[in-house]
């Protein structure tokens, strides 16, 4: 089953158009936990344990990983993702951006190393800086559009032919590189109004939506603006307000995760 189909079908599956992203800062981790040599597999097990019959996909950002040598924690980690739940997509948010041999790399880091089902790309540099991972025909390259951070503007909003640059990011990906139906975009629930014009330009093509939870974007808002006519497209993402979610009562760190994970799924549903 190619990323496509996966996603298609956990979408129906599980409800749910939630992404849980794994972002695990120890730090932030539960006292009892910390302290443990294998920490960070040991967290981001008990999280996706406690959610997977709520998402739609995992995201596992490799800066948290790659920071603290943990790369082996996060190899264990999406092997136990897709021994336990080879239903749920498994992306790797990398961000990727090279060219020739060295993105045909990093394709193999994402799609071998990690057996991810799909990776988050930057197309700065152009089409054969992604056409690397469209060789892996089953597998996802999900394509920065319109990023969530405010500093996204400084690019994506520049004028070219009358459009902004991400409208065109959108409209090439749409029409000239996904020739194998593997493509996604990222476009952030912080800007509504331009998610609803990327979701006019690229018909049912899936979106990666960060910015709900700790980044504040407008569920409502986000829903309406990108969902395909099904009530489907999108895979929401929320990382920090799941992971981190304060517990209560006898909450642990997992249940909370899950209470938080339940209501954002369920929240995201009232408006498919």
């Amino acid at each position: 089953m190619n990323f496509i189909n996966k996603l298609s079908a956990a979408w129906t599956t599980n409800n749910s158009l939630l992404c849980v992203g794994l972002d695990p800062d120890l730090a932030r981790f539960p006292a009892q936990l910390a302290k443990e040599p294998d920490a960070i597999f040991l967290f981001c097990k008990e999280i996706i344990d406690a959610t997977a019959d709520l998402a739609c996909s995992f995201k596992p950002q490799i800066a948290y990983f790659a920071a603290l040598g943990a790369e082996g924690q996060l190899e264990r980690i999406c092997a136990y993702a897709r021994q336990h739940y080879p239903h749920i997509p498994l992306i790797l948010d990398a961000k990727r951006g090279d060219i020739g041999a060295t993105a045909r790399q990093y394709a193999r880091e994402a799609f071998d190393r990690y057996g991810a089902d799909a990776v988050t790309v930057n197309p700065y540099m152009g089409f054969d800086s992604v056409e690397p991972y469209m060789e892996w025909t089953d597998r996802g390259a999900i394509v920065l559009c319109r990023t969530s951070n405010p500093g996204g503007s400084d690019l994506q909003f520049l004028m070219a032919d009358g459009k902004p640059l991400y409208q065109h990011v959108a409209r090439m990906v749409a029409e000239k590189w996904n020739t194998n139906g593997q493509c996604a975009l990222v476009v952030g629930a912080t800007f509504p109004d331009e998610l609803a014009q990327v979701r006019a330009i690229v018909g049912e093509m899936p979106l990666l939506v960060p910015g709900v939870g700790a980044q504040g974007g407008d569920v409502e808002a986000t829903v309406r603006s990108g969902r395909t006519a099904s009530g489907a497209g999108m895979m929401i993402n929320s990382s920090r307000a799941i992971l981190y979610a304060t517990a209560q009562g006898s909450e642990d760190f997992a249940a909370a995760a899950r209470r938080v994970a339940l209501e954002t799924r369920d929240a995201i549903n009232l408006y498919r």
